[in-house]
């Protein structure tokens, strides 16, 4: 049994560091997976690399053999909101929509009445999730970590989130929900993405959480201003470095390891 909180727990607002620029999915078919994710989700638009959702991308690159879709690493899943759950989950079933976790309240989780979620069986493996919400876009990224806060202190130390909010120590008591833990957890929001962590005993079963290189949500994509400044910090720092710097289509990238062997790809755009 799978259950979600989502954006329910003190969130705060993203520091001017960093910024959502885009997932990459590994895909074994671009154009399948493309016409599954504009069928079935808001799309504000689509190129022959992927899907504009909201203030960034779903990157689509195409493997050869089916990525890894367990949930074994930091990035559990990834999911849109819905102003009418009953009725999207009604939509979706009728356009073929498998669903992973069917029509499920938590409404007292969420302590907001009529909270719904469900998870949706995305191309290749990945785990997609619509949930209640005042908007039907892109709207968040869940992950995993053995130290949730130390994760949160990370992101707020190294690319300028602001976690946890002014005047308000991180707590590490653990809570639980129906048997599953949900806290510690960590929620903050980059342009209107909800970033929510929770502890991988979520899991109920020894994980020890993997790379995401591979699989199939292979990384995060944040843009920043100035990359190689930014990378200096970072090495100085001793944040590990994946691979240095490149360009790509859509800027100059390098690619860094977060909490918890999460690849994290900077961007800095071409200057326009």
């Amino acid at each position: 049994m799978r259950l979600a909180l989502i954006a329910v727990l003190f969130s705060v607002v993203w520091g001017a560091d960093a910024h959502f620029h885009h997932l990459q999915l590994n895909v074994t078919n671009p154009e399948a997976a493309r016409s599954f994710y504009t069928s079935r989700f808001a799309c504000d638009g689509a190129t022959a690399e992927g899907l504009r959702v909201g203030s960034g991308w779903l990157y689509l690159r195409k493997v050869k053999a089916a990525p890894a879709s367990a949930i074994e690493s930091a990035i559990w899943h990834f999911g849109w909101g819905a102003e009418d759950m009953r009725r999207a989950y009604q939509e979706q079933l009728s356009k073929g929509t498998e669903f992973d976790t069917p029509l499920t309240d938590i409404s007292d989780l969420a302590r907001s009445p009529g909270f719904y979620y469900a998870y949706v069986k995305g191309p290749d493996g990945a785990l997609i999730e619509i949930n209640t919400a005042n908007h039907h876009r892109f709207g968040h990224l869940h992950l995993l970590s053995a130290d949730p806060v130390a994760a949160g202190l990370w992101w707020a130390k190294h690319l300028g989130v602001a976690w946890p909010a002014a005047g308000r120590a991180p707590s590490r008591e653990p809570r639980f929900y129906k048997g599953f833990q949900v806290a510690p957890s960590v929620s903050f929001t980059m342009d209107g993405v909800n970033v929510i962590i929770f502890p991988v005993e979520y899991l109920q079963r020894p994980v020890s959480l993997r790379s995401t290189r591979g699989r199939v949500v292979d990384h995060v994509g944040l843009r920043v201003d100035d990359l190689d400044g930014t990378l200096r910090r970072l090495r100085d720092a001793g944040v590990r470095v994946l691979k240095g710097v490149k360009r790509e289509r859509y800027g100059r990238v390098a690619l860094i390891e977060g909490p918890d062997r999460l690849a994290i790809q900077l961007v800095e755009p071409p200057a326009r």
